[in-house]
């Protein structure tokens, strides 16, 4: 895959992002919790993004903040992609009526919008991290059981499978070790752009309070404390969880765009 400025800008903002939540320890001036100034200070030397009204840090709160949003982004699309994958795999090569039973389901959950699916089982598993991550997974296992029953399904009379069969080699190996592996392409496209998703569906779920509970720091958490005081002048409570939010979303939908162009010239050369 040859980089272009769209993979290049992407990676840089994810990857910018991710240092700044691994090193969150030594990047970030006060503790996220704990109260460190003044209320409501405008952004100065000491607090270069002011503090909240409780008087913490708004700085160390965007960096601690960048921690919880990865894990549950990371967390939910590694679930729905290896879960989706491997069902799109399965329901596409053996077909029948597993097959029918599978897609029945994922176009079922497939119809409803993904941000009330998510919030509704964020609700009924409860309000944590890992909750809504699960409940975010589940939302996107549609997207790459669709993606990769429409690829195997093109793929399996190719002639390389049919040679595969006539060896006598397994369904499984069949499937994982020479299907899958035509499959990646697929799926890192669809995995970047459900990143960029997931960013945002994490960020509505924290703004309702369904991913974590006060005073660990998140970016839509903050985001939702701050609407509250927009109109007393305070715009950094809200402008800079924000700003973050669009700007990790933006890193992941121009990844996605970086990869699908580089694969799109491969295919023409």
């Amino acid at each position: 895959m040859t980089l272009n400025p769209y993979t290049i800008t992407g990676l840089a903002i994810v990857l910018t992002v991710v240092v700044m939540a691994l090193l969150a320890d030594f990047i970030a001036p006060y503790s996220p919790i704990e109260v460190s100034g003044r209320e409501l200070e405008h952004p100065n030397s000491l607090h270069i993004m002011g503090t909240d009204n409780l008087g913490r840090d708004v700085f160390s709160r965007v960096v601690y903040g960048a921690r919880t949003v990865l894990i549950v982004v990371f967390t939910a699309v590694i679930l729905s992609g290896a879960l989706g994958a491997v069902l799109g795999l399965v329901s596409g090569y053996i077909g029948g009526a597993l097959d029918k039973v599978l897609s029945f389901v994922m176009d079922s959950l497939y119809a409803f919008p993904s941000l009330i699916l998510a919030i509704a089982l964020s609700v009924a598993l409860g309000p944590n991290a890992f909750n809504a991550a699960i409940a975010i997974a589940i939302t996107y296992i549609p997207t790459y059981f669709r993606m990769v029953r429409g690829q195997v399904l093109s793929i399996k009379n190719e002639a390389f499978v049919e040679m595969a069969r006539a060896l006598g080699l397994s369904t499984t190996r069949i499937m994982f070790r020479y299907i899958l592996p035509h499959l990646m392409q697929t799926l890192a496209v669809v995995f970047s752009m459900n990143s960029a998703d997931a960013v945002l569906t994490e960020a509505a779920l924290s703004f309702f309070g369904l991913t974590v509970q006060p005073p660990t720091p998140d970016w839509g958490f903050d985001l939702y404390k701050g609407r509250g005081f927009i109109l007393s002048g305070a715009w950094w409570m809200l402008a800079f969880p924000g700003g973050m939010i669009t700007l990790l979303a933006l890193g992941f939908a121009l990844l996605s765009e970086g990869i699908s162009q580089s694969y799109a010239v491969e295919r023409i050369e």
